[in-house]
């Protein structure tokens, strides 16, 4: 099944910059039967660990969160970039290679204790879900696995958080 999601997933060779190999998602999310074996394989991976919540990371973590919260017949709880949620939220401030960024999410995404899946489409640098994991943590959340469709394994993001990693793919 991997190898069919593999080649789904296009090279895109100096986007958004030069020297940047982009993984571009969107052929895998056009494809019925791709889109449908990824998110099968997630939900066979959790449908037996009692999972409560997932939570997406903005956007394209939406994208593979929903159907798999719907499979599991659980929650969906939402990370976004500041200010683009209406209720009261909690946030956390990562640094980027070139400044910071915010990410946040209402007060009441996950209650203590919570079983929680976080995923997002691809891991590269781990800025983005190193915050995810904090801002859950702080929340009292059990983060049972952060969860992608590409990991770019190269470039160590699994480093900067501290909870299990499962990612389809690996480059």
């Amino acid at each position: 099944m991997s190898s069919q999601i593999t080649s789904l997933i296009r090279d895109i060779p100096d986007f958004p910059k030069p020297g940047i190999l982009f993984k571009d998602i969107t052929p895998l999310l056009e494809d019925a039967e791709g889109f449908k074996a990824t998110i099968d394989l997630f939900a066979d991976r959790y449908r037996d660990e009692n999972i409560s919540k997932i939570v997406g990371i903005e956007s394209r973590g939406f994208v593979f969160g929903a159907p798999l919260a719907y499979q599991l017949g659980c929650g969906l709880g939402l990370i976004r970039k500041k200010g683009k949620l209406p209720y009261e939220t909690i946030s956390h401030t990562y640094d980027l290679e070139y400044g910071t960024d915010t990410v946040e999410m209402h007060i009441d995404t996950v209650e203590p204790g919570e079983r929680v899946i976080v995923i997002d489409d691809l891991l590269a640098t781990g800025g983005t879900m190193g915050a995810a994991v904090k801002l859950l943590k702080d929340a009292g959340a059990e983060i049972v696995e952060a969860s992608f469709v590409v990991e770019l394994g190269f470039l160590n993001g699994r480093d900067q958080f501290d909870c299990p990693i499962y990612s389809i793919l690996s480059y």
